[in-house]
């Protein structure tokens, strides 16, 4: 008897657990929606009128809302996904009309809990995770900014993803009205937008459609042929991500309907929350109070009031025509002030001939920060200071410091990046280092920084030359990675044309010998530099050493005559203690002669920087000095190098 009771009791069990998985869920608003029902993570909130709100004004954040409940997308782990349909209705409020920051996605995973990163990563994925087939994650992205580092269309699409932020299909916002006519849609227009996502099984395809009404279009905006059962486990989660970047929007969800195996329940767009009226940001001041009516309290507030006007207008941030058009988030200067302490000596991380660095910690968002405080005797004046928020407010890449934004009070010129914990390279490599990077490490720092510099020359929608690449202009993260930071003196001009002849600048050391001569910088003066930085970092000296003997003081001449000798060994930094790969120290000091070269047609470009870095082609056996272009006797196999790797097409690292 025990084992038909045992079975009985195991099958209703069984229909139990069955029974109470979710196939379906409808929220025409939220009010009163609690955590049982919608898991809230970040800065997401629900307000008090039923409106589902993912992100504030706050910049660099993410927010998660995702049913607390997981849906069953199959029926084993090698099973085929369900069908599935979703509807759901959202408004994007921008911090300044034009500008988004960042977007919002729909989003299915297998975890409520996603180590992610704000920004261009949208809430969902992290640097290092962002294209890993073991993510299993669909995400349907409504960007509204465009970031190069993952090939937007624009900063106003629809993207489908797959466990990457680099979409497998996507469009401009855009909706299909009755005459099959294609209506453009701003996705950042503070209106409401419903959306529609549907997945046939049988068929295999992802459909995605939006509409500014509730009625759904005949023509999806979106049509992607794809098979999700490799994508999808069986059980996974449903739900928005959401993040602002270096300006913020906030992101609303008004209602949301899901439905494993068949149709969404349909919302009405005049039956939902209306969106809450924008709220107002946050000044100091004095706190009125209407309700006094005493006439001594209205004589105090209003002497008050003319003071602290007095003084708004006395500390105002001037704002000029063109500070409009360059970019990146303004912070206040009281905000900067307060970050580091009113510029304390303890925050100070360091100076030189621009002024001062300094860290600090922003008062409302708690993320460190490092400021750069251009001194008003510094060459480096508001011309430049102008082109480092031009040139590098819209790049995006891993191995480039983030410029955060800025703010300028007069005379006072500062830039806001991510602050980096280990500081610049130059403090590993010369005199004394407080720790010795080992040879991995150096490599590692090597391909980071040729990785952003190829992005600069190659990757961006215009050719960016940095024009001051050396060992103290790559910080250091906390993990060592490598980023390439100080775009003040950075030039930019458009794929295929001449730049133009400007003052030479840069760094005794690193400048292109043809530079004194044209006056141009180039993508070549860059790898010239870059050459340099190669040969410092194997063998821990500057360019130039004054305190050198006379036939080593230029580090470039005396590891060619190392290398002519065949001691090219020779050279390599002591503190290594002799622990590192032979082969490649000797292909990196081979490729520093190379980039040294005198003629810059002689230099390799980037592109084939990062073939020889990665071992896809060699770097030849015999060099010739480097003040002559031709690479002969061994110019025949530097041609065959050359012309291999120019022939082999390679993506742009990211």
């Amino acid at each position: 008897m025990a084992f038909p009771v045992w079975f009985f009791s195991a099958f209703i069990f069984l229909l139990i657990s069955v029974s109470c998985q979710p196939s379906e869920l409808f929220f025409p608003g939220f009010k009163g929606v609690d955590d049982t029902n919608i898991t809230l993570s970040g800065v997401a909130e629900i307000d008090e009128d039923g409106v589902l709100r993912l992100t504030n004004e706050t910049s660099r954040l993410m927010g998660h809302a995702f049913y607390t409940s997981p849906f069953q997308f199959k029926n084993s782990s090698n099973g085929k996904a369900f069908s599935f349909s979703t509807s759901f209705a959202f408004v994007i409020a921008p911090e300044y009309s034009k500008l988004g920051g960042h977007g919002l996605a729909f989003t299915i995973s297998t975890s409520k809990d996603l180590k992610a990163l704000p920004s261009q990563y949208l809430g969902l994925l992290n640097a290092s995770d962002a294209g890993n087939f073991t993510n299993h994650l669909l995400a349907v992205e409504f960007d509204t900014v465009q970031d190069f580092e993952f090939e937007d269309i624009n900063d106003n699409h629809v993207g489908i993803d797959i466990n990457s932020l680099k979409s497998n299909a996507s469009a401009p916002a855009a909706y299909y009205s009755d005459d099959s006519s294609k209506q453009d849609l701003n996705l950042k227009g503070r209106y409401a937008i419903q959306v529609w996502i549907d997945y046939d099984s049988l068929q295999n395809l992802l459909n995605v459609t939006i509409s500014p009404t509730s009625k759904k279009p005949r023509l999806p905006i979106l049509s992607f042929p794809v098979d999700l059962s490799p994508i999808f486990k069986e059980h996974m989660y449903v739900g928005f991500s959401s993040s602002t970047g270096l300006l913020a929007s906030l992101h609303y969800i008004l209602g949301w309907s899901f439905k494993i195996n068949g149709q969404a329940p349909a919302l009405d767009l005049s039956s939902l929350p209306s969106l809450p009226a924008s709220p107002k940001r946050k000044h100091m001041g004095l706190t009125i109070g209407v309700s006094v009516p005493s006439v001594f309290l209205a004589i105090v507030f209003i002497s008050s009031a003319i003071v602290y006007v007095i003084r708004r207008i006395k500390n105002a941030d001037i704002i000029e025509d063109w500070e409009l058009e360059i970019g990146p988030h303004r912070y206040s200067y009281q905000e900067l002030k307060e970050a580091t302490n009113s510029f304390s000596e303890k925050e100070l991380l360091g100076h030189g001939g621009f002024g001062q660095v300094y860290k600090g910690t922003l008062p409302d968002s708690k993320v460190q920060v490092a400021v750069k405080r251009i001194s008003n005797e510094s060459k480096q004046g508001l011309r430049e200071f102008v082109s480092e928020i031009a040139s590098v407010g819209r790049l995006r890449h891993r191995n480039l410091v983030q410029l955060l934004g800025w703010c300028r009070r007069i005379d006072d010129f500062l830039l806001v990046y991510d602050y980096m914990a280990n500081g610049s390279l130059d403090k590993f490599l010369f005199d004394e280092p407080k720790m010795i990077l080992n040879w991995e490490q150096r490599l590692k720092i090597i391909k980071d920084v040729a990785s952003g510099l190829l992005y600069l020359h190659e990757g961006y929608e215009q050719v960016v030359i940095h024009r001051d690449v050396k060992a103290s202009n790559v910080l250091l993260d906390s993990e060592l990675n490598g980023k390439l930071g100080d775009f003040g003196l950075a030039r930019i001009y458009e794929h295929g044309s001449n730049p133009s002849t400007t003052r030479v600048v840069g760094t005794l050391g690193y400048l292109a010998p043809e530079l004194s001569r044209t006056g141009k910088a180039t993508a070549s003066s860059d790898v010239y530099a870059f050459g340099a930085l190669l040969l410092e970092v194997a063998c821990g000296r500057r360019p130039i050493e004054p305190k050198a003997l006379p036939e080593e003081m230029v580090l470039v001449e005396w590891v060619w005559e190392r290398f002519r000798e065949g001691k090219v060994l020779d050279v390599v930094d002591r503190r290594l203690n002799g622990q590192y790969n032979e082969s490649e120290m000797a292909m990196v000091i081979k490729l520093g002669i190379m980039c040294s070269n005198d003629v810059p047609i002689a230099r390799p470009t980037m592109r084939q920087v990062m073939r020889f870095l990665h071992g896809e082609c060699q770097v030849p056996e015999r060099l010739r000095t480097p003040d002559q272009g031709a690479y002969a006797d061994g110019f025949d196999d530097f041609g065959v190098n050359f012309s291999y790797c120019s022939s082999t097409q390679i993506v742009v690292p990211r």
